[in-house]
């Protein structure tokens, strides 16, 4: 025990979650923010809102079929969309300050393959680094702009085919634009384990392929990468079906693996305390892990589990000193991060499709009906979050709220909203 303590103490996580608030614009450059981790440094955002309360401007988006969520750079709003049934891709810039749509650019057209009924034909959200956006759509294409929204480059090269579709979200890194590949064939690689599953890293500048990182075995999974730094060095945490696992990240090679039973991973881990915290499915444990092994760490690093509210869907989001999981059947929770034991849990009105995010004290949970529930942290973690609102659109959402100023972006089916004076 006191070797694992130690251990414990030396795997060092550097994560900007207690950075101080800051009035100005943030660069909301991915998916759930500047780390992927749904932490805003904004204060002053909008608590409550309605289809024409407290909006600063609505703007429908051309096409469909497009779950992605949005993300800023300054005064440039990017997301995808799909016309044609899905088969033309598009990449749309939205202007922050007053929702007109700037350009709206076809980049390729794809092929219409099986996808899950709660997936689209772009739902990866994209990522830009502030000189161009980057988009990935369901067929596994790839696409670069500028922010005139001239095509720089193309990557039609991959294949994919999956039982799900593509979900997964690309993450910059350096000169390396990662994603995680996750394909099937019929039962292979979905009920059945097998070693065909990747992260994928091309150069930003070219699109061409740089490295292909090996899973082993593995299944179907949809979840985000991050980066996370562990005893000064960088690496990529990446899941997939039936593991955890994590990258050196110039080069690929896979340092480390839990292996933890169940498909499809689909929620972002969360990073904090020294640990992250994932779970393959709802109906598996939450898991929170030291990220410092090497090898198979299964029976090494894994410091609880909690069998109670993982999460199938939504991404898990740390605010020290709690975890926070919403489950598909609509219960959120607050966890301790030391143990996993459940502090208070809150029952919401519809499915958490998307993620929740934090800023300045509040937690906002966006469900696939609409309705977004802003709660207030108590000072002391075991004692139940105030509910300052329960907000509701009328529409169906799916995508994970952006953050710039102190204004919330939200896609909705068929519109992108700006919330806030």
């Amino acid at each position: 025990m006191m070797k694992q303590t130690l251990a414990f103490l030396f795997a060092t996580l550097l994560f900007p979650a207690t950075a101080l608030p800051n009035e100005e614009p943030e660069q909301w450059s991915r998916f759930r923010g500047p780390n992927g981790q749904g932490i805003s440094t904004a204060i002053g955002l909008p608590v409550q809102w309605s289809d024409t309360e407290n909006i600063a401007w609505k703007t429908p988006i051309p096409g469909g079929n497009a779950w992605s969520s949005p993300v800023i750079w300054n005064d440039h709003i990017f997301l995808t969309t799909t016309t044609d049934g899905g088969k033309e891709c598009r990449v749309v810039a939205v202007d922050r300050k007053t929702g007109k749509i700037l350009w709206n650019k076809p980049v390729f057209t794809q092929e219409l393959r099986r996808k899950h009924s709660r997936n689209s034909e772009a739902t990866p959200t994209p990522v830009t680094d502030g000189q161009r956006v980057y988009a990935v759509f369901a067929s596994g294409h790839f696409a670069a702009l500028d922010f005139q929204g001239n095509v720089v480059w193309t990557n039609t090269e991959l294949d994919f085919r999956s039982q799900h579709g593509f979900g997964t979200s690309p993450i910059l890194y350096g000169d390396l634009l990662i994603t995680a590949i996750n394909p099937t064939d019929g039962d292979d690689g979905f009920q059945v384990p097998w070693d065909k599953s990747y992260l994928l890293a091309l150069d930003k500048n070219t699109g061409k392929e740089r490295w292909r990182g090996s899973r082993g075995m593995s299944r179907i999974g949809h979840s985000v990468p991050v980066i996370i730094q562990v005893n000064g060095k960088d690496q990529i945490l990446s899941m997939a079906g039936d593991v955890i696992q994590g990258f050196e990240p110039e080069t690929g090679e896979l340092i480390w693996t839990v292996r933890h039973s169940g498909e499809p991973a689909v929620p972002t881990p969360a990073i904090g305390d020294g640990l992250i915290f994932v779970s393959n499915r709802a109906s598996n444990p939450i898991l929170a892990i030291r990220p410092d092994g090497k090898g198979d760490c299964t029976d090494t690093h894994v410091v609880w589990t909690q069998k109670r509210n993982s999460s199938m869907t939504a991404s898990y989001l740390y605010v020290k000193p709690c975890l926070y999981s919403a489950h598909d059947s609509g219960t959120f929770a607050a966890h301790d991060t030391k143990t996993g034991e459940i502090l208070w849990q809150h029952r919401l009105e519809g499915r958490p499709d998307s993620s929740s995010i934090y800023a300045d004290g509040k937690i906002y949970v966006t469900t696939h009906i609409g309705t977004t529930t802003v709660f207030k942290l108590n000072a002391d973690p075991t004692k139940p979050a105030d509910i300052l609102a329960v907000n509701e659109t009328g529409e169906t959402v799916q995508a994970t709220l952006a953050v710039a100023g102190k204004q919330l972006f939200l896609r909705t089916e068929k519109e992108l909203w700006c919330i806030g004076k």
